[in-house]
């Protein structure tokens, strides 16, 4: 599903690009086996956004937790951000709280996001001093209305926590025991967006069509668009001037480069 398009790019542009705004320029994407050669083909290495991107199949659908597992080699003891392939995220300061986020040392970093309908998804109540003080996955009774988002930083323990935890009643390394370990050990922050925010979770066909109505609506608004790797690139200093005008006189849709022509143009 991360390869069908959210309004006018593929889902897969918007979490990629929140990695980039967070200056993270090595990857590694993790699908199914028969997905992963399909996001291959679409992205390559990377290599023109400036980012290094490497693949890794996850056989069976065995948990998001798996992921640190699968990706040990590629991690080799360092820090990392996992993000959701379906997850978009827009508002006013977001890459500045990314950057400051991702430079914590110590523990682990999560976004609450506060919604209605928090049965759907890993639920977090806060005590009085604002600090998380239980997680519970998709609870049967309410608990708060703040939920956990699908992106996450880790310190250099991740890998070893993710080999600690026991499958769920499912048969899933949960993302869920993961944070509750760093939660136990007081070591977990869980930053709230407040309403300056968006978080989408495009997972469900409806989540689907309501995610492209909103960057339908925001693009066409501002004349500004959400999750355009190449703008990220270009503005982060991944990739020159002279790389982003090669790409503009390449692109096969006019539209798109037309775009990334009034973005040099405007930022000149």
């Amino acid at each position: 599903k991360q390869l069908l398009p959210v309004y006018d790019k593929p889902m897969i542009y918007y979490p990629l690009s929140v990695l980039m705004l967070a200056g993270i320029r090595e990857i590694m994407l993790i699908s199914t086996p028969q997905d992963t050669p399909r996001f291959q083909d679409l992205l390559g290495d990377g290599s023109g956004w400036g980012l290094n991107l490497s693949y890794a199949v996850q056989p069976s659908p065995d948990g998001l937790a798996q992921a640190f597992i699968l990706g040990a080699k590629f991690l080799d003891g360092a820090p990392c951000a996992l993000v959701l392939g379906d997850n978009i995220f827009y508002g006013a300061g977001f890459s500045e709280l990314l950057l400051e986020l991702v430079a914590i040392e110590m523990g682990a970093v999560s976004f609450a996001y506060y919604v209605h309908d928090p049965e759907r998804y890993g639920v977090c109540k806060f005590a009085d001093d604002g600090s998380p003080m239980e997680i519970q996955e998709k609870p049967q009774h309410f608990l708060s209305n703040w939920v956990l988002t699908g992106l996450y930083f880790y310190d250099d323990q991740v890998v070893d926590v993710a080999r600690s935890i026991r499958p769920s009643a499912r048969g899933e390394l949960e993302i869920t025991a993961v944070n509750q370990y760093y939660l136990e050990h007081k070591q977990l922050h869980v930053e709230k967006l407040g309403r300056g925010h968006a978080w989408l979770d495009a997972g469900t066909h409806s989540s689907l069509l309501e995610a492209a109505q909103f960057i339908y609506s925001i693009e066409q608004r501002q004349g500004l668009k959400i999750g355009c790797p190449e703008e990220v690139a270009w503005r982060m200093g991944f990739i020159t001037t002279t790389q982003l005008e090669k790409f503009i006189h390449h692109c096969g849709r006019p539209d798109y480069a037309g775009y990334l022509r009034r973005v040099l143009e405007t930022d000149k």
